[in-house]
């Protein structure tokens, strides 16, 4: 039994160390692991005694080593796969920068382009061919004024209009829903020392292109200066000795020039509330008055029968001839071309470097009256869409005209006609182009000599439909 006992025992340990040389032969998984970083892989385990007996397993295992061997890469491989990956990915992403880039540069230069264009006033945007008639249900009517609007301008941002009328109140209107946001009311004859506005028939308007600021003028003489987006009172300015007809302020500043039945044109800093000069030169009153850019302005002088071109550094002055009657109304199209309205009823295109018109359009809005007694419609106002080819006329003959601007400036061709019943005292195109905004009234908004009793006093917003954007070139006329 002893025997017995030690023998067995004998034979456990032996097959313990032979359990225990069987483990140290397999290789560690931390080992492997390293050899697998080195580059090296384990291409086979070592296999126990009875492993090696067996044939199926051996072949097995074999085939799977043999399959391992074709889907695994080495580590050189590995580098080498994910360097022309990174190397594929540079790649693409510099072309795609470099499409960005020559994408934007094509832009920056586009602009540059039409910056340049614009400042030579050769930049004429073709979008009379796309526009339609409106639907005359789509035109919104705002009523607020009590007599006859005589002036208007919009917001640099086309979300506000700022009207005004013979009843000396001045009301500024929300484009999109066309209500009334501020309202300053009229004051009676006399009142000037104690009320804060006009007290006479307020007959021009102008707003400063960064819309900070908004002027008015009276037939008083005077010239008020408004912060725009509270309709806040600043200054009153005072020096012409007759009705203020025109007011517009040099575009890009704070420089203010208005035109006055006293026959001068003066020149103001609103921001610092100060006078700088006055300038001379029309035989007549003057009735319009307009300015872009430039340090220069235009003004239309009534019955002297001129257009006259102003510079103010160089204090000179352009004159030109063209119109048969009183000129009342006068835009600028670009930095080089205008357009201007009088009372024989003739629109007339202009360029600075010509004396006479380029083209004029007679009878415009074509003549009324008894047989043997006609007389043509007067041209009471004109309104330009800045850097296009497209003008609005408006007279009392019941619809606003929009024209086309031919090829070089010299042509003028009628595009169609917005039914409006009364006097068109003002016209103005929106910055953007999708709306036209008119001011209409019973009567003039310089005098009383017809009466329309039809009419409402009203503003009127038009939206102005495109078939397709149009598109910029420049414009060869001079």
């Amino acid at each position: 039994m002893a025997a017995s006992g030690a023998k067995n025992k004998q034979q456990q340990r032996a097959a313990a160390a032979g359990g225990a040389g069987r483990r140290r032969r397999k290789v560690p998984d931390a080992e492997e692991k390293s050899w697998q970083k080195a580059g090296l892989k384990l291409n086979e385990e070592i296999s126990s005694d009875s492993d090696a007996e067996s044939p199926a397993f051996g072949g097995k295992r074999k085939k799977d080593n043999e399959a391992e061997e074709e889907i695994e890469e080495t580590a050189q491989e590995k580098k080498l796969r994910l360097a022309k990956l990174y190397l594929e990915q540079l790649r693409q992403q510099e072309e795609e920068k470099a499409e960005e880039e020559a994408l934007e540069k094509d832009l920056v230069a586009g602009r540059l382009k039409e910056d340049v264009l614009e400042q030579k006033g050769k930049l004429q945007r073709l979008i009379a061919k796309d526009l339609q008639p409106p639907d005359t249900a789509a035109i919104r009517v705002l009523r607020g004024h009590q007599l006859p609007i005589t002036c208007l301008v919009i917001s640099p941002d086309d979300k506000c209009i700022f009207s005004a009328a013979k009843d000396c109140s001045i009301i500024k209107w929300d484009v999109e829903s066309g209500k009334k946001l501020h309202v300053i009311p009229g004051g009676k004859k006399g009142t000037e020392a104690q009320h804060i506005g006009h007290t006479a028939h307020i007959l021009s308007m102008a707003i400063s292109s960064d819309g900070k600021y908004l002027a008015t003028g009276d037939r008083n003489k005077l010239i008020m200066i408004w912060e725009a987006v509270t309709c806040k009172h600043l200054y009153k300015f005072t020096g012409h000795r007759d009705a203020v007809t025109g007011l517009s302020f040099q575009k890009g500043t704070h420089q203010l020039y208005s035109a006055s039945h006293d026959r001068s044109v003066k020149v103001w800093n609103v921001a610092e509330n100060a006078y700088v000069e006055t300038l001379f030169g029309h035989q007549d009153a003057i009735t319009g008055l307009d300015s872009l850019s430039r340090e220069c302005c235009v003004t239309s002088g009534g019955r002297d029968g001129t257009v006259r071109v102003w510079k103010i550094p160089e204090e000179s002055q352009l004159v030109f001839y063209g119109h048969q009657g009183s000129i009342d109304c006068v835009q600028l199209i670009n930095e080089e071309h205008m357009v201007s309205g009088a009372d024989d009823g003739s629109v007339a295109l202009w360029g600075l470097s010509k004396k006479k018109p380029l083209t004029t359009v007679r009878q415009a809005h074509s003549n009324h009256g008894a047989q043997g007694l006609e007389q043509p419609y007067w041209i009471s106002s004109v309104a330009t869409l800045l850097n296009s080819d497209v003008v609005a006329t408006g007279s009392h003959s019941a619809s606003v005209r929009l024209w086309k601007c031919g090829e070089g400036f010299r042509r003028l061709e009628p595009l169609f006609d917005i039914p409006l019943i009364g006097f068109v005292n003002s016209l103005k195109f929106s910055n953007a182009g999708d709306f036209l905004v008119v001011g209409i009234g019973q009567e003039h908004r310089l005098g009383r000599w017809w009466r329309i009793k039809e009419a409402k006093n009203s503003i009127c917003i038009i939206p102005l439909q495109r078939t397709a954007a149009g598109s910029a070139q420049p414009a060869d006329g001079s």
